[in-house]
C-alpha cells in the first residue's frame, strides 16, 4: 500500500453517515413537522435538481451549497403541505448541519495530516464544480496532491474510470492504492473494479445493505482507524 484515494461527501464531512440521513437528523432536532417519507422525496428532488441545473457556482462555499440544497427541499415540502415558517426551519437546519460539518472536517483534517506525512493522497468526488472552494473553507486543500471532481472530468461514480484517474494522478499501480469511502455502491465496489484496495467507512446508510452484499474488505467506523498498523501494515 503506497497511496490513498479519499471520497469527500459522506466521508470527510459526516464521518460515514449518508448525507440524506445526516440532514434528516437535523430536521428531527429542529422539530420540522414532516414525515420521513415526504422528507426523502424532498431530498431526492433536490439532488436531481442540482444534478440537472447549474445552480451551484464554482465560488460557492459549502455553506452556500447547503443553503441552496435546503431551499429546494423546503420549497418542495411547502408545495406538499408543510405548515409553519419554512424559512426559520431551513435556517435552523442549516446552522445545525454547518456546525456538525465544521466539527467533523476538523477531525478529518487531523487524520489526513498524519497520513500525508507518509503517503500521497488524492481526492475523488462526485461534486458540483466547487470542491476546491469547499476544501479551502474547511482547511483540507493542502493534503491532496490532486483532486478529481466529477463535474470537471465528466465521469461520475460509480463509474470505476474515475478511480482509475485517481490512480493515474498518484502515479501508482491500482493494487498499491487504498480507496476510502462511505458508499458501498459508489466507492467500494467501483474502486475494487478499478483494481484498488478499499476500506469502507461504514456509517448510517440511506438504505439497508444485506450482509451478503458486503465484500470481504476492512470496515471502519472512524477515520482515525486508518492510522492503526493493524489495519494498514
Amino acid at each position: 500500500m503506497r497511496g490513498f484515494i479519499f471520497d469527500y461527501g459522506g466521508t470527510l464531512d459526516t464521518g460515514g453517515c449518508h448525507w440524506g440521513q445526516h440532514i434528516w437528523h437535523a430536521y428531527e432536532r429542529a422539530l420540522v413537522p414532516v414525515p420521513v417519507a415526504l422528507y426523502r422525496e424532498a431530498y431526492v428532488h433536490a439532488e436531481r435538481t442540482l444534478a440537472h441545473q447549474p445552480l451551484i457556482r464554482p465560488d460557492f462555499t459549502f455553506h452556500e451549497t447547503l443553503r441552496t440544497k435546503l431551499a429546494i427541499q423546503f420549497r418542495y415540502l411547502q408545495e406538499h403541505g408543510l405548515q409553519g415558517d419554512a424559512d426559520a426551519m431551513s435556517t435552523a437546519v442549516l446552522g445545525d448541519l454547518y456546525a456538525c460539518t465544521i466539527q467533523q472536517t476538523a477531525h478529518s483534517c487531523n487524520v489526513l495530516s498524519r497520513l500525508a506525512e507518509n503517503y500521497p493522497l488524492v481526492l475523488v468526488s462526485n461534486f458540483y464544480g466547487n470542491i476546491h472552494t469547499v476544501l479551502h473553507e474547511f482547511h483540507l486543500e493542502g493534503f491532496f496532491q490532486h483532486v478529481i471532481e466529477s463535474a470537471v472530468v465528466g465521469v461520475r461514480k460509480p463509474d470505476p474510470r474515475i478511480f482509475t484517474l485517481g490512480v493515474e494522478a498518484l502515479g501508482l499501480r491500482p493494487e498499491e492504492v487504498v480507496v476510502v469511502g462511505d458508499s458501498l455502491d459508489k466507492d467500494i465496489i467501483p474502486a475494487r473494479q478499478a483494481g484498488c484496495q478499499a476500506v469502507w467507512l461504514q456509517g448510517e446508510q440511506w438504505t439497508e445493505i444485506p450482509a451478503a452484499a458486503i465484500p470481504p474488505i476492512p470496515i471502519i467506523q472512524d477515520l482515525k482507524e486508518l492510522l492503526s498498523p493493524v489495519l494498514l501494515p
